[in-house]
């Protein structure tokens, strides 16, 4: 007998990801991107989120995941680029990101961290400030809507 509960389920998703940046003294600069990926239920309540990047990113060859543990979600990126940063609301991490030149370690302070994310998609909302050598540098947003590709087929939707 096949134990489904320990299984992991893969979804394709569309994945809708609007970033917006804040610099001192510049104009926000905000994007929207629409992407096809995959979520995986990864038990214990636990949701992983995956997609390609593009040229559209600037970040084209690098695969993007948001791992969603309890109250923390892991943004790991892997390929031209890699780093990792660990939100958590209200709590700083410092985390190791990688550039051309070499590495940095930055602090991501996390103001709100919030989601409805289950199996079958959801929202996530995420909010956060980026800190180098302890002077912070700008203020980000994530708005991440999560939908099966099925459905977007049933509706007649593309």
């Amino acid at each position: 007998m096949i134990n489904i509960e320990n299984e992991q389920k893969t979804l394709p998703v569309l994945l809708t990801i609007r970033s917006e940046q804040h610099f001192e003294n510049m104009e926000p600069d905000s994007m929207e991107l629409m992407t096809e990926g995959t979520l995986t239920a990864a038990g214990e309540g636990g949701i992983v989120l995956s997609y390609q990047e593009s040229e559209l990113t600037g970040l084209e060859g690098t695969t993007t995941t948001f791992e969603v543990r309890g109250p923390q979600v892991i943004l790991s990126r892997t390929g031209n680029v890699n780093s990792q940063m660990v939100f958590e609301e209200g709590k700083q991490h410092t985390s190791l990101y990688e550039t051309p030149f070499g590495e940095l370690a930055v602090d991501i302070q996390t103001s709100r961290l919030r989601h409805s994310l289950t199996e079958r998609g959801g929202l996530m909302d995420l909010r956060y400030s980026i800190s180098v050598e302890h002077s912070v540098t700008g203020r980000n947003a994530f708005k991440i809507r999560v939908r099966p590709k099925h459905e977007l087929r049933e509706n007649g939707q593309s």
